[in-house]
């Protein structure tokens, strides 16, 4: 009996599935032939999909819709993308397809949200959530578009200093929105007990009433808390949720105009073939908790929102690379090398152990090897090898002779490897940031490709060292 990659694969998981399927024992993802993909550009290739993030768009929506029309919840639902998570131009014009609002983090993502506006992406009445820690540069930006006229920014106060800086740089008489971060408490095993971000439970009602109450120039508009470790069916989620929730009750009793919630991001991705999670569950159940504590406390249900970003772009995103030689380096580690680096390409899969679907991308067909995958630097932690359902990785054997050549491909990365591995810059050894390839369909829903950037050169890195 033969045990081929393609046994192993589908007598592991429930295969194919959504996103993946082998055709000629060839890896298809959203029905894209990659090694069509690979024979017109090459590897190491990174390539978006960009349809993949509006039906993630669309599957927030309406679970957290059902779930409100379920439960019978007053309040309404906001989806913004947080807007870090990738602040790519083609994201963020696919994003603004599908009535979505914006969640920023830092000062430059102030001159994206103008630019958008000139394109005419966006107007004057989106939700711009301001969330992070406010130097005066990003202070300046968003007063700045408070005084233009942009209706919904909501400066969300990371700290007791941060409103009377807006209160010297913002004009005209009309009431700005605010909202305030709680700082919520982390898991038990976390290094620190609190977040670092956001103020304290017990400091919120006291600075509202001495800082907000009679102010005349803003109102506050939002509570906003984010749970670090994401959105998960646990007691500790349970507890952060009903405590914020709680705070928000006691809030609302002396603050008319609080009106929203924001519970933030987190909202999880698939990382394995074996992923499994009630999207439908969790949002009911929120909705559920948030409608129930309001209810005990005498309140009117608030607004929520959220701001989904790995949930909106992770999925739409694949990394691929070829296997350029195999080592045989003792009798139990056989290594396959890649012709790029995970450090530069895949900066998660090391710098926080960060797992991804990992799968051949053809020669599915032939026996399979347990290896260790490694990149191109010198360095010891450039490698790859378990997986988060299993501590071992598993690909189809390479001819000996070489012969065809193996293709691999990690995805769902779509969110965060090219900020984090500093997208255009120096990278380690300089090993060079990889083409990068847009996938779309047109109105016939035919494949369309374009390429996004070229594979660095030798020359924008000497220009950068100063050479």
């Amino acid at each position: 009996m033969k045990n081929t990659y393609r046994d192993l694969i589908e007598q592991t998981f429930y295969f194919p599935q959504e996103g993946f399927e082998v055709i000629d024992n060839q890896l298809h993802f959203y029905g894209i032939d990659l090694m069509e993909i690979i024979k017109q550009y090459g590897t190491p290739l990174k390539i978006n999909y960009l349809p993949k993030i509006g039906s993630q768009i669309k599957k927030a929506k309406r679970i957290f819709n059902v779930a409100i029309a379920k439960a019978d919840y007053k309040g309404s639902y906001t989806y913004c993308y947080c807007t870090k998570s990738s602040h790519f131009s083609f994201v963020l014009h696919e994003v603004l397809k599908h009535d979505v609002h914006l969640e920023t983090s830092s000062a430059f993502d102030i001159p994206i949200i103008r630019s958008l506006y000139q394109e005419k992406k966006i107007d004057k009445n989106i939700y711009i959530v301001c969330n992070g820690y406010k130097r005066p540069q990003y202070i300046q930006y968003i007063s700045e578009l408070i005084n233009d006229g942009f209706e919904n920014v909501i400066p969300v106060l990371d700290n007791m200093n941060e409103l009377p800086l807006y209160e010297k740089k913002i004009k005209g008489r009309k009431k700005v929105k605010v909202g305030i971060r709680i700082a919520a408490g982390e898991e038990p095993n976390f290094e620190f007990y609190a977040s670092r971000l956001g103020s304290r439970y017990d400091e919120i009602h006291d600075y509202y009433n001495k800082n907000l109450k009679k102010n005349s120039k803003f109102q506050l508009k939002m509570l906003h808390f984010f749970i670090n470790t994401g959105i998960k069916d646990n007691a500790y989620y349970w507890s952060e949720l009903n405590k914020c929730v709680n705070v928000y009750c006691e809030l609302k009793k002396i603050c008319p105009t609080l009106d929203s919630l924001d519970i933030g991001g987190g909202w999880p991705i698939r990382k394995s073939l074996g992923f499994e999670y009630d999207y439908e569950y969790m949002a009911e159940q929120i909705i559920k908790q948030i409608k129930q504590t309001c209810k005990a406390q005498g309140v009117d249900e608030p607004n929520i929102f959220t701001e989904f970003g790995s949930f909106t772009v992770a999925e739409s995103g694949a990394t691929l690379f070829s296997i350029i030689d195999q080592k045989q380096q003792n009798d139990n580690e056989l290594w396959y090398m890649i012709d790029s680096s995970f450090i530069t390409t895949l900066p998660d899969t090391w710098g926080i152990k960060q797992k991804f679907i990992l799968l051949a991308i053809n020669q599915w067909e032939k026996d399979y090897n347990r290896v260790n995958i490694g990149g191109l630097t010198c360095d010891s932690d450039d490698y790859y090898n378990t997986e988060s359902h299993v501590n071992q990785v598993y690909l189809p054997k390479e001819d000996e002779p070489k012969g065809e050549t193996l293709y691999i491909g990690f995805f769902h990365t779509g969110a965060y490897q090219e900020s984090i591995g500093g997208y255009g810059g120096i990278q380690h050894c300089l090993v060079p940031a990889p083409k990068h390839v847009i996938i779309d369909r047109d109105e016939d829903g035919e494949i369309t490709t374009r390429l996004f950037a070229k594979e660095q050169s030798a020359k924008s890195m000497l220009k950068i060292l100063g050479y």
